[in-house]
């Protein structure tokens, strides 16, 4: 009885002073968490891909472990006053300081602990891409080799005044009396001011833009709440190599087009509904035509704006042109980075359009130069275009001009290089008196996903140099030019033997050479495995809206959309997460279609975040597909009066060389596998050549003609998240498997629902 009245009184004493204690506020107590052990989970990243020395943790307390009793280190570093419940209630913090290299992050609780490892890597890289160039100049303002330099803020504001478009400067001290204000998509409604932030990653230049409110905070456990939490990246036209940092591009139509006055950038649209938009330069092709650099750059960014701005629901990618080819070879080989693309001007990859214009240019040196042709051999205009499968050879003049030379020439001046000097590795390649000088061949930038060319394939320049330049990835050994113009009767023999066997093939250089072009087999197995040929075999857990218009002869044509479709029906039987969408102005589609597309996979994306069913991701984004987003064709008024199935003319769904030539209509073969040639193929079997002409054919193809019913050689899927550095240093050509993610990492980039995307 004496020890209940004990009690009793210990209780009157002690309920008073709890009563003094503050209560955590209602938004501040964390969720029940199941029994069991700590959990430490990396939200901004894989935790074997960190960079930049910081990364955000979350710790998931079980159920039982109080906040104020968890201790966390960081290798041998106390950083738990890094962590504090926030609002939502999950016990976060940003641990910084890692140093190059593992360290464990433990937390420990009473009776409870757990951990991960973090492997950190310098934000100058490389985090996955390898050993980098041997020459590479910095900005001015660089610090370091690895071009750092401080974090740099300005901030932006969109006019009131609709005589005065896109962003203009703010000053916070003095802001200006037109400033307009935007409601988000979440119903918030504040001043349409930007901070765009800009630094350097990678040894390069990244940018990230958000409605912001001046002088006030901004965490990533407590954004600004005009932040939706959705990102849309920009990227860039063409295809090139460059050795020096560079802009990142906004335009929708960046490196292609120049902007369009009075058509509102779908940037700017993103920005008032509340997205953050973020680009990187080496995401831009034109700039860096190199899908592992591409991802690195974007994975690296992607991580920042986790660590200092927040989680994100998803990330939608659009771009023209090159801007399609980083989207679609990135989201192949590296899923995870993007969520929805929006093409345009499109292309698959680099590589298969590349073989196109590789065929054009050695025609134009055929076809543009009539001494070369064969006594009795004249070729019309019309023949000519036939054969290379377009409307005219306009289309092969412009895309050798403007994308193959430019592309694949060593020698030419690309950003970053000097002059050569004989004997200076650090001046520009010249095969005559400097051959170790700067390649700028994007062969050659891509170096470390192709290999080199083997000792036994050196030319004059290697042998000087003792090592072998890129493996050349593609070859025309085989092809038959202008065989189904044959069959049709559209050429002669003679002009078909002509061809053949003057057309040619390139050496390391892109010099033409008598012989054809039998390309390196292991950097054409490469091109494959590194998803530089892009085979669609990881597309089926994306959105995509795909627009264009018709191609006054300028490359664009839009038989290279159709190449996707129908790698996409080839791997997954259906093309249902892409849609299709033309219209008549020409490239483009329409003026405004990039901002239409880019709210169209909005809400797409947002119907497949809601999606908690039990079924796959690719499902759950098939059945996402709002009703009204399908595949359509505008040609007048507002009205979709056709769809794009019935209209494959309209739309310049044009031919290749090598679908000419009898190839697959996907045109995915980079070097054909090969049989005899014989007089009694079905081919010839009508064709009256003459003796000689047989025994010219014959000469021309001496290890036989392309059997195209067979895979291409090398032909196959990609993998994902490869890495090119050796396990024992150096480069691994073709890449080496990264091991599975880590559990518990990465979940910051997307909702949970797109979760599986950051697996192998």
């Amino acid at each position: 009885m004496r020890s209940r009245l004990l009690v009793l009184a210990l209780v009157s004493l002690v309920l008073p002073l709890l009563a003094l204690v503050p209560r955590p506020a209602a938004d501040a107590v964390p969720p029940p968490a199941p029994a069991g052990p700590l959990v430490v989970e990396v939200l901004s990243n894989r935790a074997d891909l960190v960079s930049g020395g910081d990364v955000l943790v979350e710790v998931r307390l079980p159920r039982g472990v109080r906040a104020r009793d968890v201790r966390v280190r960081a290798g041998s570093r106390d950083v738990t006053r890094r962590f504090a419940v926030r609002r939502d209630g999950r016990y976060v913090g940003l641990v910084t300081g890692l140093r190059t290299g593992r360290t464990t992050i433990r937390a420990a609780a009473p009776g409870r602990a757990g951990s991960t490892v973090v492997t950190n890597h310098p934000a100058g890289g490389p985090v996955f891409t390898g050993p980098r160039e041997r020459h590479y100049q910095c900005q001015e303002t660089a610090r370091n080799r690895r071009c750092e330099e401080p974090i740099r803020y300005t901030y932006l504001y969109r006019s009131a005044n609709p005589l005065l478009p896109g962003l203009r400067p703010y000053d916070p001290a003095d802001p200006p009396a037109d400033v307009a204000t935007t409601t988000t998509d979440q119903g918030v409604e504040v001043p349409f001011v930007v901070r765009r932030e800009d630094g350097y990653q990678d040894r390069d230049r990244y940018t990230i833009l958000t409605l912001f409110r001046p002088g006030r905070p901004w965490q990533a456990w407590a954004p600004q709440r005009q932040w939706n939490r959705k990102v849309l990246v920009t990227g860039g036209g063409g295809c090139g190599a460059s050795y020096t940092p560079a802009d990142p591009p906004l335009e929708d139509y960046a490196g292609t087009i120049p902007a369009l006055p009075g058509i509102e950038q779908s940037y700017i649209t993103a920005l008032g509904r509340g997205f953050a938009v973020m680009s990187t330069a080496l995401a831009n092709t034109g700039h860096n035509c190199n899908v592992a650099m591409n991802a690195e750059s974007l994975m690296m960014a992607k991580e920042r704006l986790v660590e200092r701005y927040g989680e994100i629901r998803y990330t939608i990618g659009t771009g023209c042109s090159g801007g399609s080819i980083s989207q679609h070879t990135v989201a192949n080989a590296y899923p995870g980075i993007y969520q929805g693309l929006v093409t345009t001007c499109s292309y698959p990859d680099v590589l298969t359009a590349g073989a196109q214009f590789a065929d054009y240019h050695l025609m134009r040196q055929y076809f543009e130069d009539p001494t070369r042709w064969a006594p009795g051999v004249l070729w019309l205009p019309t023949q000519v275009a036939q054969v290379e499968g377009h409307l005219s050879h306009l289309n092969a003049i412009v895309a050798d001009e403007g994308l193959f030379t430019s592309a694949l020439d060593p020698e030419h001046d690309c950003p970053g290089t000097r002059t050569p000097v004989a004997g200076d590795p650090r001046t520009r390649y010249d095969s005559e008196t400097n051959p170790g000088g700067v390649r700028c061949s994007v062969l050659d930038l891509m170096v470390n996903l192709l290999g080199r060319r083997p000792r036994a394939a050196w030319g004059p320049q290697e042998k000087a140099v003792d090592r072998g330049f890129a493996g050349i990835p593609f070859a025309n050994a085989g092809v038959q030019y202008g065989l189904a113009a044959l069959r049709a009767g559209a050429i002669t023999p003679a002009q078909f033997v002509d061809l053949n066997a003057a057309v040619g093939g390139l050496d390391v250089d892109s010099v033409r050479t008598d012989a054809r072009t039998v390309g390196d087999p292991a950097s054409i197995r490469r091109a494959y495995r590194t998803g530089l040929v892009n085979e669609a075999n990881h597309l089926d857990e994306v959105a995509m809206i795909n627009h264009g218009g018709p191609d006054p002869a300028i490359a664009h044509d839009y038989s290279h959309a159709w190449w996707t479709e129908e790698r996409l029906l080839a791997d997954q039987g259906h093309t249902d997460n892409r849609v299709m969408w033309f219209g008549a102005v020409p490239l483009i589609g329409d003026l405004t279609w990039a901002t239409e597309a880019l709210l169209a996979m909005d809400r797409w994306l947002a119907r497949v975040e809601r999606d908690r069913s039990s079924r796959r991701l690719a499902a759950k984004v098939v059945a996402g597909r709002p009703a009204d987003v399908t595949d359509r064709c505008l040609l007048t008024g507002l009205d979709p009066i056709c769809t794009t199935r019935e209209l494959d003319v309209l739309q310049t769904r044009l031919s290749t060389p090598r679908q000419e030539a009898g190839g697959p209509s996907a045109n995915d073969s980079l070097a054909c596998r090969l049989r005899p040639l014989r007089r009694a193929d079905d081919d010839f079997l009508l064709v009256p050549f003459t003796s000689t002409q047989w025994a010219r054919l014959q000469r021309a193809f001496p290890d036989g003609v392309c059997d195209w019913t067979k895979p291409g050689r090398g032909q196959g899927p990609a993998r994902t998240w490869l890495r090119y550095d050796g396990a024992r240093g150096g480069a691994a050509y073709g890449g080496r498997e990264l091991p599975a993610p880590p559990r518990h990492s990465g979940g910051g980039w997307a909702a949970p629902v797109f979760a599986p995307l950051l697996r192998q």
